[in-house]
């Protein structure tokens, strides 16, 4: 688990560390010595007027306060409005973060930088290891703020060959205090996340430093220091490495998005919308049914939470990332002024039987998860976070809580018209996609568009229908949700109660209450039975209640399909062909992961979002971002092992690799 920094003020006002006996910046003026040595002496403002790509990538060891990326993105709103670049995505490295207020009192010395500190500090996460992805001013800043030893993420990042930073900002604790970063590995893994003609610039004048950054490949030579220091260290990478955490067969190739087409009308389809619309990538969107989410998107509330297990496999790093990004993103899409109902009440994962509890402990005690994701509390807790009175301990995901799932998904299309409008059919139902030399064509029975260069398809259950996807391996689950009318104990409610389904807080006057599971079925068939079954689960573990014993009648009910894949975690990526990827990676079946040939890829610009289940809510915003980032050749926001997990190669490639095909 992370630890935060121990860390004093000394007489000055600046933040020292207590591990390091060292200051987080000069006593003199911070400010200042980050602006000359970081932004420029890597000549920034100057490569900025004629970069080769639309944004520009800063990667930095040692996150601090924040002070050098607070001055990046000053500067960066102050370049010539003829910039070539209109992004600034800035990476960051952090062993021992720093506690919130500490932050909040840091930064509060420098007004200049106010407006972008303020803004920091509402984003700065919690405490968990891996890459939080934070962004402002619409997108146009991007900070990837990895927390864990700088040893342990730089091999987490996920990318291809040919490097994807452009400037270094070497900081951290000088080589005497912290020696254990200022490594070989570390600038080994500079020079091959490195783009050519990538630029470093450092404080220090240690010739070890020096000496390990040109075996890296880079050319290093010394200049003038910062006020007393004599001299410090800069320095060019001419030719980017072939290194690459990303094995071809788990490749994005990268697509301009001119020309883009998108098949939904649900939660996932409205965040890819927005995620392109805020690079200034317009769409075509078209949808089967009249308005939005009438899919598995059009319940009344749905709850908002992770699904952690108690080791950080890469399904729950999924999950535990994901649910971080959604509670931001949303909450960024609702302060731009578009509504949906909400409440970040928390989400109470209920220990109602022994095996339960034993999973709950197994959590605890492995201790993987900052408390402020989620934290154990007694029955008394428990009860005193419901407002009622409840038989069992459990687990509390306090930034958690429900929303209006239909509500949400207009609330995001609608922010993405505000960023760049989409041309929008509805009640077009598209049956069939073609692919031409011209591009993708997509046919209704009786209408024809396109070309266009990309197809995204977020169609839910529907999303194998086509010739492309119907080997996908997708499957429904059908689930039914029930209104019933609130008591006068259950309207005290106040959190998102979970056991073996869920039951949510009063809103307008009723509970959510659900939901069934019907395997192998996409029927939205509404059952009476179903009702009961919902009814009978809940009191089979809250009968002895008060909450429960007063509650109404059931009023309504919702039926819809989750879509899920057998490892129960999203595709997001271009459609794959099996034999194509046979042909191409053979060798896996040898157990050689070398000698690859080159796909033909036949279903290049067609791309699958599907296969959220019941976590849509959580995992949409960030995994769209990811792939999209991906597509635009941008940093990703999600770790490697992560994009293996959810890339539509996954189960051919293990099928290849278990032999199970290609022999």
């Amino acid at each position: 688990m992370i630890k935060n920094a121990q860390i004093h003020f000394n007489e000055m006002g600046t933040p020292v560390a207590d591990r390091f006996d060292d200051v987080y910046f000069s006593n003199d003026d911070g400010l200042a010595e980050s602006h000359y040595v970081f932004f420029t002496q890597n000549n920034i403002a100057e490569r900025l007027q004629n970069h080769d790509q639309s944004h520009f990538t800063i990667a930095e060891t040692g996150f601090g306060t924040g002070l050098n990326f607070l001055n990046a993105w000053l500067q960066f709103n102050n370049r010539p409005k003829n910039s070539a670049v209109n992004k600034l995505h800035f990476v960051s490295f952090e062993k021992f973060p720093i506690k919130h207020q500490e932050l909040v009192k840091a930064l509060a010395a420098w007004p200049s930088l106010q407006q972008q500190a303020n803004a920091l500090c509402s984003h700065y996460p919690i405490a968990l290891a891996g890459c939080h992805r934070l962004e402002f001013e619409q997108g146009t800043v991007v900070l990837d703020l990895w927390f864990g030893d700088v040893h342990n993420s730089l091999p987490q990042l996920s990318y291809q060959s040919q490097g994807i930073v452009d400037a270094w900002f070497l900081d951290g604790f000088a080589p005497s205090k912290n020696p254990d970063m200022w490594q070989q590995s570390l600038f080994n893994a500079m020079a091959d996340l490195s783009r050519c003609n990538a630029t470093f610039a450092t404080f220090t004048a240690a010739g070890f430093v020096r000496r390990g950054l040109q075996d890296a490949g880079f050319i290093c030579k010394k200049v003038k220091g910062f006020g007393r220091k004599r001299e410090m260290v800069v320095g060019t990478l001419e030719k980017a490495t072939k290194q690459e955490t990303t094995p071809a067969y788990y490749y994005h190739n990268t697509r301009a998005l001119n020309n883009v087409a998108i098949i939904g009308g649900g939660i996932a389809s409205s965040c890819l919308l927005y995620q392109l619309a805020k690079r200034g990538k317009k769409s075509t969107f078209f949808c089967q049914d009249s308005k939005l989410a009438q899919g598995a998107s059009h319940n009344r509330q749905g709850a908002v939470y992770p699904n952690l297990q108690a080791d950080n496999s890469p399904p729950s790093e999924l999950y535990a990332h994901t649910f971080l990004y959604a509670r931001r993103f949303y909450d960024d899409i609702h302060k731009q002024g578009y509504h949906f109902d909400h409440n970040w009440c928390g989400v109470l994962l209920q220990a109602f039987n022994d095996s339960k509890t034993q999973q709950h402990s197994n959590l605890v005690n492995k201790a993987q998860w900052p408390t402020p994701l989620i934290r154990p509390v007694t029955q008394s807790e428990a009860s005193d976070i419901a407002s009622v009175t409840l038989p069992y301990a459990g687990l509390f995901i306090e930034q958690a809580g429900w929303v209006d799932p239909a509500q949400l998904t207009h609330a995001i299309f609608n922010a993405a018209q505000q960023q760049i409008k989409s041309d929008n059919y509805f009640n077009t139902d598209i049956e069939r996609l073609e692919h031409t030399e011209s591009g993708w064509y997509l046919q209704t029975e009786d209408e024809k568009f396109g070309p266009f260069s990309d197809v995204f398809i977020c169609a839910g259950e529907h999303s194998d229908r086509f010739s492309q996807t119907a080997d996908i391996n997708i499957h429904g689950v059908r689930g039914q949700v029930s209104h019933i009318a609130q008591g006068s104990e259950s309207s005290k409610l106040s959190t998102v109660l979970c056991h073996k389904g869920y039951f949510t807080p009063s809103h307008n006057g009723e509970h959510c209450m659900g939901a069934t599971f019907d395997k192998n079925t996409k029927s939205r068939e509404v059952k009476a039975d179903d009702n009961e079954t919902n009814h009978a689960q809940l009191m089979k573990f809250y009968n002895q209640t008060e909450f429960a014993q007063g509650l109404g009648e059931i009023n309504s009910e919702k039926a819809a399909v989750r879509c899920c894949f057998s490892d129960h975690v999203p595709m997001l990526g271009q459609v794959p062909e099996q034999q194509d990827l046979i042909d191409s990676f053979h060798n896996l079946t040898k157990g050689k992961h070398y000698g690859f040939g080159t796909p033909v890829t036949p279903h290049q610009g067609l791309h699958v979002l599907t296969g959220f289940g019941a976590r849509g809510l959580c995992t949409a915003p960030l995994t769209t971002e990811h792939l999209v980032a991906s597509l635009c050749n941008e940093p990703r926001p999600l770790s490697e092992r992560v994009h293996h997990v959810i890339h539509p190669n996954r189960f051919i490639v293990r099928d290849l690799i278990r032999n199970k095909i290609g022999v």
